[in-house]
């Protein structure tokens, strides 16, 4: 057993001190470093190196193991791993001149082709261990005669050889030398999951991201990972839809079961629509494995796609997660394709850590490539790579939140303050007989969009935060806000549409009306085309800024020098542009025009009045919606604004969420608190509800001061100070 793993490995020996930059000959005070595709490979020669077998290198095509004696065994084939077979072989010839081929594998491609040894006591320490979540391996062997190694010789030549179908009949050349074992026994290898790995999928999931686990690991091993990783949870049902399940009924049955077990709780519970986990915390989980997933993804024998996967994605929808076990590289992109094509359009995101997860990286929208033991190529293919897992938490939350929201305010704000720019300039055609007049000179066409109106939005675009950093990750729900692309819809496009068309209308007409036929200059003349078009221009481009300047929630230095600065150079430019003979010009219709119109009083007005009115719908329903029809995000902008007003720190978190925490008589609670009285408070939490009982000093009552758990996500990461 220990010779068959050193022998069955392509585990290669490096004796400099550094790998990667990590000095991993002082951490581990070995004379040699052991190299690998495979990090399990590495801990199994690892660990026979401390049982006194230890495999010192590979030179001349001789594999060589010091243990009590040197011994030195002659590699002659590498039947090499791969994702189909699930396991790898070696044959090798010992120094007394015996041949044997040696092979490790997953145990449901070992046990098939094993004819003697220990099997039932075997396998089963093969499924205790993968109950524990260790990832398991099967050890065999058989004796070779000369005879036999020259036809198995000969076979792998011709099959290397083929020009057509190489890999085809590799497989079928191993498929008839691998078989007839003499079963040795099992290895055990603990995966550990990484820090702070179940905080993470636990916060997607109150997100409302869907969380789904595509392994190729045994099932007992895969699920025992999920309820490590809270993928499950104690009171998750599993259903289970696996061959074991298919061999005792027909896979049709098995659907329908599941099915009508899903659906029918479904009508009666309020499930959420996101993530899939209902209020009465009945919640369901779905194992399925690559053998079920085969027969449902197979085409019927008239051509048709088969109607099972309709019916799988329904019991999909309906489970809060869905693990996928023993599965091949191609089946995990079959799935991210399956979800991807489905009625919903979902975006999808895979993260894998290892080269079987290319091909689900690659197929989803989104892919994530951790860099870790298991290599680089899940990260080279990639669109984003991460150290850690955890790190997926802050790049969704945090950033994706973020940035979603600062690109759909530029999308937006880039249309908005163009149709408020062309629209006048197409109202101005029906009073000037459809002559091509411009209403605006050709500076203010040019430079409007970069000078002007320019870097504020390109500042909010890097730099806005509509709620903080930390906010967003102590608070995943706040996540749904921006979920399934709400601030890009439609609604959210014709509103700004409106609110364009709407400015653009009372810049023109405004200024037309209030200035026709109305002596506005102190020496009794009128305004002019120029200085008509010039005051509906400097009404547009204040307008547009403080538009923007409503919307910013993060300011900075920086923020106010581009805002008010870009206000300030469009005065400053207009008083240079319209102030000196410049002549290089030709002619010179901007001459003296910019200040002509500062200098009339109802010109100031004007401008003041049109800004104001243009405004003034945004902020009406700014207020109004913060008000009657809050989102999550604002909600906890208020709740932050009156935690830094009127909240001790003795105040529970869940108190500030609610709209009402504070009693109708919490005005006068200053007056009443007195340092005389000691400060206490009773904090409890009870079957998913959060209750804080305040004193009568506080001002607060107490029947406000209470959360329910269908809001709050049954009190999860509410913290307060006692």
């Amino acid at each position: 057993f220990f010779r068959a793993l050193c022998l069955c490995h392509t585990v290669q020996v490096k004796d400099d001190d550094s790998v990667d930059g990590l000095k991993k000959n002082q951490l581990s005070r070995r004379s040699c470093i052991y190299i690998s595709s495979s990090p399990d490979e590495v801990a199994l020669v690892e660990g026979i190196q401390r049982l006194g077998y230890t495999y010192l290198r590979l030179k001349d095509n001789f594999m060589e193991i010091l243990n009590q004696e040197n011994n030195r065994f002659e590699l002659l084939e590498v039947l090499s791993f791969d994702s189909v077979r699930r396991r790898m072989s070696v044959i090798v010839k010992s120094s007394t001149g015996d041949i044997f081929l040696f092979c490790k594998g997953a145990d449901s491609s070992i046990f098939p082709r094993v004819k003697e040894g220990k099997i039932d006591q075997i396998r089963s320490r093969v499924e205790r261990n993968a109950v524990e979540g260790l990832r398991t391996l099967c050890v065999a062997y058989k004796k070779l005669t000369a005879e036999e190694y020259s036809n198995a010789q000969k076979l792998l030549q011709n099959a290397k050889l083929a020009l057509q179908d190489r890999e085809k009949k590799l497989a079928e050349v191993y498929e008839k030398i691998e078989r007839d074992f003499i079963l040795l026994g099992a290895t055990a290898v603990e995966d550990r999951l990484q820090e702070k790995a179940a905080d993470t999928i636990e916060a997607l999931q109150k997100a409302g991201i869907k969380v789904w686990v595509l392994t190729g690991d045994k099932m007992e091993t895969a699920a025992a990972t999920c309820y490590a990783c809270k993928l499950f949870r104690r009171n998750t049902q599993i259903l289970e839809l696996t061959t074991k399940k298919i061999e005792e009924q027909s896979l049709h049955d098995v659907l329908f079961d599941l099915s009508k077990t899903v659906l029918r709780h479904s009508g009666s519970l309020t499930r959420d629509t996101f993530s899939g986990l209902s209020t009465d915390m009945q919640d369901y989980g779905l194992i399925i494995d690559g053998a079920a997933l085969s027969l449902i993804m197979k085409p019927r024998q008239d051509g048709s796609s088969s109607n099972y996967r309709e019916l799988f994605l329904e019991i999909c929808r309906n489970c809060s997660a869905v693990l996928c076990c023993r599965m091949a590289p191609l089946q995990k992109a079959q799935i991210v394709k399956l979800i991807k094509l489905s009625k919903e359009h979902p975006i999808t995101l895979a993260i894998g850590d290892g080269a079987n997860d290319v091909s689900m990286i690659l197929e989803a929208h989104v892919g994530i490539g951790i860099i870790g033991k298991e290599g680089r190529q899940a990260a080279r293919n990639s669109d984003y790579a991460i150290p850690k897992f955890k790190h997926l938490k802050k790049m969704l939350l945090v950033h994706g939140h973020f940035y979603y929201v600062r690109i759909s305010e530029l999308v937006q704000y880039f249309f908005y303050k163009n149709v408020c720019f062309i629209f006048p300039q197409f109202l101005y055609q029906f009073f000037c007989g459809f002559s091509q007049q411009t209403l605006y000179d050709t500076a203010y066409l040019t430079l409007y969009n970069i000078s002007f109106t320019s870097l504020p939005i390109l500042l909010y675009g890097l730099m806005e935060q509509h709620v903080s950093a930390d906010t967003l990750k102590r608070e995943p729900s706040l996540y749904r806000d921006v979920a399934k692309n709400a601030l890009l819809r439609w609604r959210a496009f014709i509103y700004w549409t409106f609110l364009g068309v709407f400015d653009a209308v009372v810049f023109f007409f405004g200024a037309y009306f209030l200035f026709e036929n109305t002596i506005v200059t102190s020496n009794g003349q009128m305004f002019g085309n120029w200085t008509f078009g010039t005051l509906v221009f400097t009404v547009l481009v204040f307008t547009v800024t403080l538009k923007l300047a409503l919307d910013t929630h993060y300011w900075t230095w920086i923020n106010h020098f581009m805002i008010w600065g870009s206000l300030v150079f469009y005065i400053i430019f207009s008083l240079l542009w319209g102030g000196i003979i410049w002549p290089f010009l030709n002619y010179q219709r901007m001459y003296y025009v910019f200040m002509q119109m500062l200098s009339s009083g109802p010109a100031w007005l004007g401008i003041i009045l049109l800004i104001t009115v243009s405004l003034l719908p945004d902020v009406l329903k700014k207020v109004l919606c913060r008000q009657l029809w809050p989102t999550a995000t604002e909600r906890i902008q208020n709740a932050s604004r009156h935690c830094q007003e009127h909240i001790s720190e003795f105040t529970p978190l869940a108190c500030l969420k609610s709209p009402r925490y504070r009693s109708s008589d919490c005005s006068s609670s200053p007056a009443r608190r007195s340092n005389s009285h000691s400060k206490k408070m009773m904090f409890t939490h009870w079957r998913g509800v959060d209750y804080s009982v305040l004193p009568s000093v506080f001002g607060y009552s107490n029947k406000h001061c209470r959360s329910s758990a269908g809001y709050h996500y049954s009190g999860s990461g509410l913290e307060t100070s006692v």
